[in-house]
C-alpha cells in the first residue's frame, strides 16, 4: 500500500495525509506540511478509496468509513484540497475534468428543474437553523472583520443594490430569488418593484409568505418560473448564486435572456461563485450529491458567454475569503443542531452535510474558489466613469440612518 501511495504522491511536497488502520499501522500520502491524520475504520477502507477519490473519500465519510483526527475535518479536507489539486495541475488533467463534468450540465428546463429540487427543497427550517435572519443562502460581504452574519449579508444586499443603480420605482427581476431575501431587500430600502423567480417550491412558499408578511405583497411577485420562459422589460436584473445551475452549455442563453429582458440603459449584477484557476471540472462527490448539474465558472468562460450578447461588461470584482468566512460561521450554527436534524433525518444525511460545508471552506480558503460580481449594462451605457460613486452612495445611506 505504501509503495502505491508513494507513486500517487510522486512530487508531492506541500502537503501530508497520514492513514491510520484500526490496528495500527500507518500510511501517508504525500510530504511536508499541511500534515492531517485519518483514522480508518475498516483496514479495507483505503484501498476502496482511492480506486476513485474525487468520489469515494467523501462517501467514505457519510459512510462511518473514516474520522478525522481530534475531529478536525477541515485540516484533512485543506491537505486534501492540496494533494488534489497536485494530481489536477497538468492541463491535461483538467480538459478530462472538465469534459467529463460537462456531460452532467445540460440542464433543460426540466432537468433544471429536478436538480434544484435534489438540494433547494429540503424543509425551510433545516436552512433556517444555521442561516442569518433573512435566510440568504449565498456568500455575505464582510466590509468589517467584526461583521456577524447577519450584518455581512445586509452589506452584501446594499453592494448590489448600488452596483444595479436602483431608483425609486425601478422594475428589477431577481433570477434565482431563493426564499426572497434579496427582492425584499431591494423592495424595503431601495423602494424597487421586484419579480423573482425560482424553480424551488419549498423557496417560493416561504418567498411569498415572507412578502405578506412584510406588507410588501403588491411590490414583490414571486414565480415558480425557468429563466428561459420569462417574459417582460425590466429597469434591472439580479441573479445571486443561480449561475452556478445554468451549466456550461446554457451559458451563451443565460446571459441572451438577460440582454432581451433588460431594457436599453438598463443593470445587471450577476454574483456567482467563481474559479481563479482556468476551467475544470465540478468535483465529482459535489455533483452527485450536493448539486447535480452544477458548475463553478471561470472568468474566461463568463466573458466569452458575455461578448457575443450586446451586453457591455462594465464591471468586474472578484471577492476573496469572503464566501470562507460565510461558510464557517454556517458550519458552527449547523454544528450546534446536529443532533435535532440526526434525530429527524439521520447521521449519514448530517456528516454528508458537514462534509460540504467544510469541503466548501476549505476550496475557498486554500483552493481555486472566489465569488465573482459581474455588472452588465445594455446600451446605452450611462455608468460613471469610476467607482467613486459606490462609496458616495454608501456614506449617503450612513449619513441618513
Amino acid at each position: 500500500m505504501q509503495a502505491l501511495l508513494d507513486l500517487l504522491g510522486r512530487g508531492l511536497q506541500n502537503a501530508q495525509l497520514e492513514f491510520v488502520a484500526p490496528e495500527g499501522k500507518r500510511w501517508h500520502l504525500g510530504y511536508g506540511e499541511p500534515k492531517a491524520s485519518v483514522w480508518l475504520k475498516d483496514s479495507d477502507a483505503l484501498r476502496w478509496m482511492l480506486r476513485n477519490p474525487g468520489l469515494r473519500f467523501g462517501e467514505a465519510y457519510v459512510d462511518g468509513r473514516w474520522e478525522p483526527a481530534d475531529d478536525d475535518l477541515l485540516a484533512v479536507l485543506g491537505a486534501g484540497l492540496r494533494i488534489t489539486g497536485h494530481w489536477e495541475s497538468r492541463p491535461i488533467s483538467r480538459r478530462l475534468k472538465g469534459l467529463r463534468s460537462r456531460l452532467h450540465e445540460f440542464n433543460d428546463v426540466r432537468s433544471a428543474q429536478r436538480n434544484i429540487h435534489h438540494h433547494y427543497d429540503l424543509q425551510p427550517d433545516f436552512y433556517a437553523s444555521f442561516l442569518d435572519e433573512d435566510l440568504h443562502y449565498s456568500c455575505a460581504y464582510f466590509a468589517k472583520d467584526s461583521f456577524t452574519l447577519e450584518q455581512a449579508q445586509q452589506a452584501k444586499c446594499e453592494i448590489i443594490a448600488r452596483k444595479l443603480r436602483l431608483q425609486p420605482g425601478a422594475r428589477v427581476l431577481d433570477i434565482g430569488c431563493g426564499f426572497g431575501s434579496m427582492a425584499l431587500y431591494l423592495a424595503e430600502h431601495h423602494g424597487a418593484q421586484i419579480t423573482g423567480i425560482t424553480l424551488a417550491e419549498e423557496q417560493l412558499r416561504v418567498a411569498r409568505r415572507r412578502a405578506t408578511e412584510r406588507g410588501l405583497k403588491g411590490q414583490v411577485e414571486f414565480r415558480l418560473e425557468d429563466y428561459r420562459k420569462t417574459l417582460g422589460s425590466f429597469d434591472a436584473i439580479v441573479s445571486v448564486g443561480m449561475f452556478e445551475h445554468v451549466g456550461r452549455p446554457n451559458y451563451g442563453t443565460y446571459f441572451r435572456r438577460i440582454h432581451e429582458l433588460l431594457r436599453p440603459g438598463g443593470h445587471a449584477l450577476v454574483h456567482t461563485i467563481g474559479r481563479s484557476t482556468p476551467p475544470g471540472g465540478t468535483n465529482r462527490w459535489i455533483q452527485k450529491y450536493i448539486f447535480p448539474g452544477g458548475a463553478i465558472p471561470a472568468a474566461s468562460e463568463m466573458i466569452a458567454a458575455i461578448e457575443p450578447t450586446g451586453l457591455v461588461l462594465s464591471d468586474f470584482e472578484v471577492w476573496r475569503q469572503h464566501y470562507a468566512k460565510t461558510l464557517a460561521v454556517w458550519h458552527t450554527r449547523f454544528q450546534r443542531e446536529q443532533r435535532r436534524w440526526s434525530e429527524h433525518f439521520d447521521e449519514a444525511f448530517c456528516r454528508m452535510w458537514r462534509f460540504y460545508l467544510q469541503a466548501s471552506e476549505a476550496s475557498f480558503r486554500w483552493g481555486d474558489l472566489v465569488v465573482f460580481h459581474a455588472q452588465l449594462a445594455k446600451p446605452p451605457v450611462d455608468l460613471p466613469l469610476t467607482r467613486d460613486y459606490l462609496l458616495r452612495a454608501a456614506a449617503r445611506r450612513r449619513k441618513s440612518s
